[in-house]
């Protein structure tokens, strides 16, 4: 008998099967409403955010449905339920890794872009603006705008990785995530924070192009885990902060030792 390749487990597809058990179990009947976001953390050990993206892989799948200002509820059977489970990336967790290396290549093109450069980065912004005037999510503009940064590296790997890590709002939980909470508003102010990535970037400052960068993801990050119900609010943060991403990892990796047994 052939082997077969194993695979770790995203944790929030951990945390989606969990659900799915409980839901065909009966614990959640068609049409109840799943505790708030914020008690499923606390009661499975993990952070909101993996919460957040095993209910948008329940959704994908068919199983739950979100209803903005209310809650998630279970739908019934059948009801454009798929058959089997979504596997993607993390939208969330893409949205850290960008911030952590786009951080830096925004400060590096601060020190290296000069003249036309900078007005490439100009022109990626009038694309955006563009597209999001004719109703569009302006997703060509804003890829041209990160791209272009990474170019000043002049480093084949780093352009590969930025292009493949922006292509990850594509996948399908991504895309579920961005139906929820990317609209005119959104993208208005995610231009405004582009603008003064790049107005550091002219003004040769690497830390304020990093800073501007690092903060436009957080607020990326922020834009996504809103809470869609009034059970779900939580308490403010200090906005793109370290320990935020840190106490999210931590309690996330103690989870995945008790789900797999490790220890290290």
């Amino acid at each position: 008998m052939p082997f077969q390749a194993i695979e770790p487990r995203r944790l929030y597809r951990q945390i989606a099967d969990q659900l799915r058990a409980l839901i065909e179990r009966g614990e959640f009947p068609v049409g109840t409403r799943l505790p708030p976001e914020r008690d499923l953390a606390l009661k499975m050990g993990v952070s909101r955010p993996s919460v957040r993206e095993a209910l948008i892989a329940l959704e994908v799948e068919g199983l739950v449905e979100v209803r903005m200002g209310s809650g998630i509820y279970v739908r019934p059977r059948g009801d454009g339920a798929q058959g089997g489970s979504v596997i993607a990336e993390s939208p969330l967790d893409t949205i850290l890794a960008r911030q952590l290396i786009e951080g830096e290549l925004a400060a590096q093109a601060a020190l290296a872009m000069k003249g036309a450069d900078i007005d490439g980065l100009r022109a990626a912004l009038d694309v955006m603006r563009q597209e999001a005037a004719s109703g569009n999510i302006p997703a060509r503009g804003d890829r041209l705008f990160h791209v272009r940064i990474a170019e000043a590296a002049e480093n084949s790997v780093l352009l590969r990785l930025v292009g493949e890590l922006y292509d990850e709002r594509h996948n399908p939980l991504a895309v579920q995530l961005g139906s929820h909470f990317e609209n005119a508003e959104s993208w208005a102010e995610a231009i405004a924070e582009h603008e003064r990535v790049v107005d550091a970037i002219q003004a040769g400052d690497a830390a304020a192009a990093r800073a501007a960068m690092r903060d436009h993801m957080a607020r990326s990050h922020d834009r996504f885990t809103a809470h869609w119900s009034p059970a779900d609010a939580v308490m403010p943060g200090r906005r793109g902060s370290v320990s935020r991403a840190t106490g999210r990892a931590a309690a996330d990796r103690t989870t995945r030792r008790a789900l797999t047994g490790r220890t290290t």
